[in-house]
């Protein structure tokens, strides 16, 4: 199944859009309007977050307070916002949805999801207290060693797959850059 948000109208004059190849050699069906031939593109979300973690290396978790899966436990992550890097948005995420205070690290996965259209961009992140204090979307911030992990409560695969990697990389004593397709 691939993902589709249906575009009804266009956004620059309100007429109903039509989807067929635009006229400019695109190879793909958009949304077209056939008043102003404005194409409306639909492109991939970005979500940002961070592996947070203590040099003795537990993990931070937020058990979410939002749907979808309320009740479950996740990275801090969110969807980067306009004006931001990639990283500044897993910074804002990880202070909304935890509170903690961090030292933001390289980016440690790339995860594509296209079934859902987003990008998962997780950064390692040092922190810098054990101390939290969770925003709205969070009913609980805990540390987490790897043999603590809820790992039948994770709230999503992108999650699960960023950690399984983290924690092996901790074992082998270096870290890289994890790329994964999630169909």
């Amino acid at each position: 199944m691939t993902f589709r948000s249906p575009i009804k109208h266009c956004r620059a004059c309100g007429t109903a859009v039509v989807y067929r190849l635009p006229d400019d050699g695109d190879t793909k069906q958009r949304a077209v309007c056939p008043t102003c031939n404005t194409v409306h593109y639909e492109n991939p979300l970005n979500v940002v977050g961070t592996v947070p973690a203590l040099p003795d290396g537990r993990i931070l978790l937020c058990k979410r307070n939002i749907e979808p899966r309320w009740g479950k436990w996740t990275l801090p992550a969110g969807f980067m916002e306009l004006e931001e890097t990639t990283a500044q948005g897993a910074a804002r995420e990880t202070d909304e949805e935890a509170g903690a205070q961090i030292e933001m690290g390289p980016l440690f996965s790339l995860l594509n999801v296209r079934r859902v259209g987003q990008v998962h961009l997780f950064y390692r992140a040092t922190l810098l207290s054990d101390q939290f204090n969770p925003g709205y979307e969070t009913i609980e911030a805990r540390l987490f060693a790897e043999d603590e992990v809820p790992w039948d409560e994770l709230a999503f695969r992108t999650v699960k797959e960023t950690l399984v990697a983290y924690f092996a990389d901790r074992r082998a004593g270096s870290f890289g850059l994890h790329c994964i397709d999630i169909e």
